[in-house]
């Protein structure tokens, strides 16, 4: 939670942030994906009010006792990203081998379980990687099966189930992907059950070709927000989080800017998350202060611009 102090034609006015703010915990810090640093961690972000919630991965029972006591202390919301589950162990919910597809839906509930055990409300991943044109269709299908199945398991536990689009041509190289056909896959899953929705990250809008105004179609499902950067590279643009102002890093105040004027212009009510990560020779807090000051520097921008 931030403010921002205004004086405008001699009036003076104090602006609240009207979202929350989150961070990818595990992107903020490397270390925890290891299980490394933890409690530093949730203790650093925790400090700071600007946080309203900590995305972290979905931690095993000796982890999560370690951050546990911190969490009811504070009151800090916790949100799983089981984004690593997909990118990193390969689970596949969009999957044409059935087994595979499965197997995925399979870990994906099991998260949802940890996260209903430990009153975690929203778990969310991304969709498996791009088959190619020829079996792209087939495999959203299959995605939307999959989708189904863990929604349906989730809302028996009150768990909101959310789906981040990724770049399909760049890095990640995943199934979803473009906006428009992520619309169509949440209008399928939405038609049957209301706990689902998207989560649209700025860094990745470069690699989708995608600015914010894009998102208008999918207004009714954005259900949570990240900022960062794409790297630009001599090999072409990456999905590496650098912090903002680093080098070949896309993305600054005004972009951050002009997302906040449409997000407040379609009435979104979900979080606004970082997702930064520091690069060799930074320490990792440099890059969430970094993140921070865009922010409010962006929100200030906004309000004597718009109010």
């Amino acid at each position: 939670m931030f403010g921002v102090y205004v004086k405008k034609n001699g009036i003076e006015s104090l602006y609240k942030f009207p979202w929350k703010v989150s961070i990818v915990a595990f992107m903020a810090n490397p270390a925890t994906l290891k299980g490394e640093q933890l409690k530093e961690t949730f203790e650093f972000l925790t400090k700071d009010p600007f946080f309203d919630v900590i995305e972290i991965h979905p931690l095993s029972d000796e982890l999560w006792s370690a951050v546990e006591p911190i969490i009811r202390k504070t009151g800090i919301e916790v949100a799983y990203g089981a984004q690593p589950l997909v990118l990193m162990e390969k689970k596949n919910p969009s999957s044409l081998i059935e087994k595979e597809r499965k197997e995925a839906v399979e870990a994906i509930k099991k998260v949802v379980d940890i996260a209903a055990k430990r009153g975690v409300k929203t778990v969310a991943f991304c969709s498996g990687p791009d088959p190619g044109p020829e079996k792209r269709e087939e495999a959203k299908q299959a995605l939307v099966e999959s989708l189904k199945e863990i929604t349906a398991y989730a809302k028996d536990k009150d768990v909101m189930v959310i789906l981040e689009t990724f770049d399909r041509d760049w890095d990640k190289k995943q199934l979803l992907g473009p906006i428009g056909e992520a619309v169509e896959v949440a209008k399928a899953v939405r038609a049957e059950y209301d706990n689902f929705g998207l989560l649209w990250d700025l860094s990745h809008g470069p690699m989708l070709n995608e600015k914010p105004s894009d998102l208008y179609v999918a207004k009714d499902f954005l259900v949570h927000i990240h900022i960062g950067c794409t790297k630009l590279t001599p090999e072409g643009k990456k999905d590496w989080h650098p912090g903002f102002y680093r080098p070949g890093a896309v993305n600054g105040i005004e972009e951050v800017k002009e997302f906040i004027k449409f997000l407040a212009d379609i009435g979104y009510r979900g979080a606004i998350g970082f997702e930064v990560k520091p690069e060799q020779g930074q320490e990792w807090p440099e890059v969430v202060q970094a993140a921070k000051g865009v922010l409010y520097t962006a929100f200030a921008k906004y309000i004597i611009e718009n109010m």
